[in-house]
C-alpha cells in the first residue's frame, strides 16, 4: 500500500488524483457537473452530482493508474468550503439542493444581524463576518424555507455538513458524521478560540447542535469507506478545506508565509502562527490547519471572482473558446487603452464585503475589443490580490509578511497573469513545480498519517520552485494603474 488517493471536490468539478510514495502524481480523473442559478445571486448544486462525480472519478483514477484497492493506503479529502448540504439522517437523501459558497440569498438576514449588533459577537468568536458567504445563514435559510425542516432538525432527523462531511458520510455508508477544524471554521458556527461549536451563535440562528458533525484535526481518523465502493475498506485519514489544503500543499508552515490560490475565486492565506489576529481591514481570521489539537491561525482574504472571470469571457461574452486563449489575446491588447474590469458578478469580497454591487467595465473606447477585455480580466485578478495583501500587511505589520507570494491554481499557469501580479504587488511571485497543491495538501495529510509520507519539516523541504516572477513595472506606472483600479471599485460600489 504505497499510494494515496486525493479527492478534490471543487465548485465546478470533482477530481480524484492518485499520488505515489514519492508524492508524485500518477494519474487523475475529473468530471464537471451542472451549476444551478434559480434566482439572481443564487447558486446551487445537486448533492447527488457532488457524490456521483466524486465516486466516479475515484474509481476512474484508480483504474487509470492500473492499481487495485490493496494499493491505496489512505484517502485525503479537500473540498469547496462554506457550501451547505442538509440530509436525512436515515436515508441520506438531501432535503434541498446544496447552497454554494457564492450564493447571496441571505444578504437581507445578514443586514439584520449587523443592524442588531450581532456581527461583532460573530466576528469575535468565529473570525468571520456576518456575510452570506458563510455556511451558518445558508443552513438557517434551508431550515426556514424547506417545509418541516426545522421541526425535523429539532427531532434529530436531519444532519448538516459542508461538502467534506457529506462525502465522508456517503463514503462510510453513514457510519461517520465528521468534519475537520478548517471546514468547521468556515461555517460561522464554530468558536475558533475555544475549538467547539458556539451554542450562542447556533441559538441565534435556531440551529440544533445535534445536526452538526464532530470536529477533528486535519490529519485524523475520519472513518473507513464502504467495502463495495473500491473493493475493500480504505481509511480516510486527511481532510482540509480547499484553501487550507493549498496552504499545506505550499508548505506555508512558518508565520509570515503567504499563498494565493487562483481557482473559481482567489484566496490568499497568511500564516500568523499561534496568534489569531483580529483584522481591522475586513479580512477573515481563520484556522490554517490543526494538528494534535492545536490550531495554527491565518489571515485570509477572499476574492469571489478570479478564474470565473475567464469563464465569463468564454460562456458569457463568448469571445474565447478555452481559457488558454486569454494570454495571447492580452498580449495583443492596445497598450494605450486602460480598460478596467471590476468583476463584481456576485458582489465584492475582501476587503470590501459588498454583497449588493455588481460588475462594471471602465475606460471603453470604440477600439476596445476582445483583446482589451481579456487583458482587463487578467489584470482584475492582480488588482484584487493587491487589495488583499495591503490589508494583510496593515493588520499584521511584519517584514516577513508576504515578502514572497506562493501561487497555485489554474490561472497561475498563465505567465502573463503571474507577471502582471508581480508587477502590481511589487514583490516576487513563486510558482511551484506541482500546481496541484490543493490535492497535494490533502494527500500529504493522509499519507503522513498513514506513515508513508515525511513529517512537516520533511515535506517543507520537498517544496520545489518552477518559476519566479519578479517586478518589471516602474513604481510610478504601478501606482497609476492601481489608483485607476481603486477609482473603478469606488464607482462600482456607489452605482
Amino acid at each position: 500500500m504505497t499510494h494515496i488517493l486525493a479527492i478534490d471536490q471543487g465548485t465546478t468539478s470533482s477530481r480524484a488524483i492518485v499520488f505515489d510514495a514519492e508524492m508524485r502524481i500518477v494519474t487523475s480523473a475529473q468530471e464537471e457537473f451542472p451549476q444551478h442559478f434559480p434566482d439572481s445571486g443564487w447558486v446551487e448544486h445537486d448533492p447527488g452530482d457532488l457524490w456521483s462525480t466524486t465516486a466516479g472519478t475515484c474509481r476512474a483514477a484508480i483504474e487509470k493508474a492500473g492499481l487495485g484497492p490493496d494499493d491505496i493506503a489512505a484517502i485525503g479529502i479537500t473540498n469547496q468550503r462554506e457550501t451547505v448540504v442538509v440530509w436525512d439522517k436515515d436515508t441520506g437523501r438531501p432535503i434541498h439542493n446544496a447552497i454554494v459558497w457564492q450564493d447571496r440569498r441571505t444578504a437581507d438576514y445578514c443586514r439584520q444581524l449587523r443592524a442588531a449588533g450581532h456581527d461583532r459577537m460573530i466576528t469575535e468568536k468565529t473570525g468571520l463576518l456576518a456575510d452570506p458567504y458563510f455556511s451558518g445563514t445558508k443552513l438557517k435559510w434551508i431550515l426556514d424555507h424547506v417545509k418541516g425542516a426545522r421541526d425535523r432538525a429539532a427531532q434529530g432527523e436531519l444532519l448538516f455538513g459542508t461538502v467534506d462531511s457529506f462525502l465522508i458520510w456517503k463514503l462510510t455508508g453513514g457510519a461517520a458524521h465528521v468534519t475537520d477544524a478548517t471546514n468547521a471554521a468556515r461555517t460561522s458556527l464554530y468558536d475558533i478560540h475555544k475549538g467547539r461549536w458556539s451554542t450562542t451563535i447556533c441559538d441565534l440562528f435556531g440551529i440544533p447542535l445535534e445536526m452538526l458533525p464532530e470536529v477533528r484535526d486535519c490529519a485524523a481518523d475520519f472513518g473507513m469507506t464502504r467495502p463495495d465502493l473500491f473493493g475493500r475498506e480504505i481509511p480516510i485519514l486527511g481532510v482540509a478545506g480547499d484553501q487550507q489544503a493549498a496552504t499545506i500543499g505550499q508548505a506555508c508552515f512558518e508565520p509570515g508565509m503567504l499563498k494565493s490560490t487562483y481557482g473559481t475565486g482567489c484566496f490568499a492565506l497568511l500564516n500568523t502562527g499561534d496568534t489569531a489576529v483580529t483584522s481591522q481591514n475586513k479580512l477573515l481570521t481563520t484556522i490554517a490547519y490543526q494538528f494534535d489539537g492545536t490550531p495554527t491561525y491565518a489571515l485570509e482574504g477572499s476574492i469571489f471572482v478570479a478564474g470565473a472571470v475567464v469563464q465569463w469571457l468564454r460562456d458569457g461574452l463568448k469571445i474565447i473558446r478555452e481559457a488558454a486563449e486569454t494570454q495571447p489575446l492580452a498580449e495583443q491588447a492596445d497598450p494605450n487603452q486602460n480598460v478596467v474590469l471590476v468583476p463584481a458578478f456576485v458582489g465584492l469580497g475582501a476587503p470590501y464585503w459588498n454583497a449588493e454591487c455588481r460588475g462594471a467595465v471602465f475606460g471603453l473606447t470604440r477600439n476596445s475589443g476582445p483583446e482589451e477585455y481579456a487583458k482587463a480580466a487578467l489584470e482584475s485578478v492582480g488588482y484584487q490580490t493587491r487589495d488583499l495583501l495591503e490589508a494583510m500587511q496593515a493588520d499584521w505589520p511584519s517584514d516577513e509578511a508576504g515578502a514572497t507570494l506562493r501561487v497555485d491554481g489554474g490561472m497561475s499557469a498563465s505567465d502573463w497573469a503571474m507577471q502582471f501580479l508581480s508587477d502590481i504587488i511589487g514583490a516576487p511571485v513563486d510558482r511551484p513545480r506541482v500546481l496541484e497543491t490543493t490535492a497535494l495538501g490533502a494527500a500529504w495529510l493522509a499519507g503522513q498519517r498513514a506513515g508513508i509520507y515525511p513529517d512537516q519539516a520533511g515535506f517543507a523541504n520537498s517544496w520545489a520552485l518552477e518559476q519566479q516572477f519578479t517586478p518589471q513595472l516602474e513604481e510610478d506606472s504601478r501606482a497609476r494603474k492601481y489608483a485607476a483600479w481603486k477609482r473603478a471599485v469606488e464607482a462600482t460600489m456607489t452605482f
